[in-house]
């Protein structure tokens, strides 16, 4: 950061020297040069975006450009989680962008969709089989807070086939074992250690439904 603020600073001060040596007349005929490239990492836009940030960027120099302007086009491709814009004087802008993890797929009014860990749905043409799938209504918001406890328990999420969410903002989740966990509301990084030793005990090997939504009491259908 203290380096680009140098680079800054210098490019500044360079930028006085030059436009202090012209007069009047050869200032209305100078130009900044406008930036000549511009470099992406991390992800590969598709060609109407590419063509939007490329056309922005290259009618502009690096004083007038806003960083703004190019947020904005960033901001509106649902595969980025987060990204970094870097002016690099004179000519260039760098673009760094981490793509988005997919957490899961899902159905909307007909639709595919993968959803990302950046809380975004995703167009999707085909489920993915190695994601879970979510049934019903949900709210993203509420599924990363649960995909959250979840890491924080010794479930591993590779090993969970479905979600199941309801309109109380309860969930169920079932495995691919076939086993259906039914989780209470509240309380949940609990009884999701309850369930992994549960299914874990040899004595309760044909489990199929595993009822824990009432508090201190768990029902067990094999």
């Amino acid at each position: 950061m203290l380096q680009q603020i140098n680079k800054k600073i210098i490019f500044y001060i360079s930028l006085v020297i030059i436009l202090g040596t012209f007069n009047n007349k050869n200032l209305k005929n100078f130009n900044l040069p406008k930036i000549g490239m511009v470099n992406v990492e991390g992800i590969k836009f598709n060609d109407n975006e590419y063509l939007k940030i490329t056309n922005l960027i290259k009618l502009n120099n690096l004083l007038s450009i806003q960083k703004s302007q190019i947020k904005k086009i960033l901001n509106s491709n649902n595969l980025i989680e987060k990204y970094e814009v870097f002016k690099r004087y004179p000519s260039s802008i760098e673009i760094k962008i981490k793509k988005t993890n997919f957490l899961a797929s899902t159905n909307i009014n007909g639709k595919n969709y993968l959803v990302g860990s950046n809380g975004k749905l995703i167009d999707s043409d085909n489920y993915s089989e190695n994601l879970p799938f979510i049934f019903e209504n949900f709210e993203i918001k509420k599924f990363l807070e649960l995909k959250k406890i979840i890491g924080q328990t010794d479930l591993n999420y590779k090993d969970i086939k479905n979600f199941y969410s309801f309109p109380s903002g309860r969930w169920d989740i079932e495995m691919n074992t076939g086993v259906l966990i039914k989780l209470p509301i509240s309380d949940i990084k609990e009884t999701l250690n309850l369930s992994i030793d549960l299914l874990n005990s040899k004595k309760l090997s044909d489990i199929k439904i595993l009822d824990i939504r009432q508090k201190n009491q768990i029902v067990i259908n094999e």
